[in-house]
């Protein structure tokens, strides 16, 4: 089953959101995982993937936008079916996607703002009321 994970950030800052994102792909990455992010909207995808090639300069995270080349490692999407992707789901969105259930983890980024605050309230509802295995870690 599904492992979900709330990773809270102490700021308003929709960047943090963005940050953290990168910290969670960095990491998940360095571990062997593959990763699809789920940004909000192709704007912001795009950003992530600035982000992503300047995180470290001296890493390399491989990467690309959903359905391009180097995206089979680290996919980042926009709503889209994440095709062959199902380990780790970093998902940037207010709402849960439908496509949740088919990842091994599911990473949710917490922010401060009344908005993710209480949309991410109804995620953490939705899943504990499913049965998914929760996680919270404060950042």
């Amino acid at each position: 089953m599904t492992r979900v994970g709330f990773y809270v950030v102490q700021a308003t800052d929709q960047d943090q959101r963005l940050q953290v994102a990168v910290r969670l792909t960095d990491k998940a990455f360095q571990q062997g995982h593959r990763i699809f992010i789920n940004a909000v909207d192709e704007a912001q995808a795009r950003t992530l993937d600035e982000l992503l090639w300047s995180y470290r300069p001296a890493s390399f995270l491989p990467h690309g936008l959903h359905g391009q080349e180097h995206s089979d490692t680290i996919a980042i999407g926009w709503g889209q079916d994440p095709d062959q992707h199902n380990d780790l789901l970093i998902n940037l969105q207010l709402d849960i996607p439908l496509f949740f259930s088919r990842f091994a983890r599911v990473a949710e980024v917490v922010t401060q703002d009344p908005a993710s605050l209480q949309a991410l309230r109804e995620s953490w509802k939705f899943y504990k009321e499913r049965g998914y295995q929760l996680e919270k870690h404060d950042l």
